[in-house]
């Protein structure tokens, strides 16, 4: 049944499953993202479309990690010299020359670790900037539907898919089509992948955290800017990467 149970209901199972079969991928993808912060590694992440909504559950929020940037197509007109209009081409995020110039804007150190979230996992600009961190010797955390990206057929020049490059790939859970609730007479509704991402996204944060923990180390957390002294606290972390963090509006 369509309705906001019958969403609830068929959510509850994709989450139960994430938390059993991505639990190996998640240990060694927070070693990854441990090891690179604990080296003054900052951590990238980049989500075309409604992936973003991964990279921004990582970056710079309350309760996560300080030294983490966000990388989006936007970079190209914010922070680089692109016309604002290209930002309306809808298949942009197919382009794979567009990841040349995100990876050149962030300008990452070596030790910097990036996370790529695709729920397709096939188009240019997410494939090619998974090819170009893994050229440049950067650690990659993949976050794909494994069942929606072994569907399709890959749209960049080399036939390979987001999953085929990274070090580690966290399966998002979601179906093929992203959309759980099956329609009549064809097609479903209500997406899930920004759901089970945002939980992958908080399990890392976790798990990276309880290694600095581990190691009798101090984890460089955000606190609320909206809790008194929450804003001098970020400041002071944040001044640790001068240089190396983008926070826009």
């Amino acid at each position: 049944m369509i309705s906001a149970q019958g969403y609830a209901d068929a959510v509850r199972p994709v989450l139960d499953r994430l938390l059993d079969s991505e639990a190996d991928g998640i240990t060694r993808a927070a070693d990854l993202i441990a090891d690179s912060l604990r080296d003054d590694g900052v951590l990238q992440a980049f989500g075309a479309g409604h992936s973003e909504t991964f990279a921004a559950e990582l970056v710079a929020r309350a309760g996560g990690l300080v030294p983490t940037n966000r990388l989006s197509v936007r970079d190209l007109v914010m922070h680089g010299d692109a016309p604002r209009d290209v930002l309306a081409d809808p298949k942009l995020e197919r382009d794979p020359s567009i990841a040349h110039q995100i990876y050149a804007l962030a300008a990452p150190q070596p030790r910097d670790v990036f996370v790529v979230a695709s729920q397709s996992g096939i188009n240019g600009s997410v494939v090619e900037l998974a090819a170009l961190v893994t050229e440049r010797g950067h650690p990659l955390i993949a976050v794909t539907s494994v069942e929606h990206t072994a569907r399709v057929a890959p749209r960049h020049p080399s036939g390979q898919r987001l999953a085929d490059l990274a070090d580690v790939v966290l399966d998002n859970g979601a179906p093929y089509g992203d959309a759980l609730l099956p329609l009549e007479g064809g097609g479903a509704v209500c997406a899930v992948s920004s759901v089970t991402t945002a939980l992958l996204a908080q399990l890392l944060t976790a798990e990276v955290v309880r290694r600095f923990h581990q190691a009798g180390e101090v984890p460089p957390i955000y606190l609320s800017a909206n809790v008194p002294g929450g804003d001098e606290h970020n400041i002071a972390l944040e001044s640790r990467y001068a240089g190396r963090l983008r926070r826009t509006a």
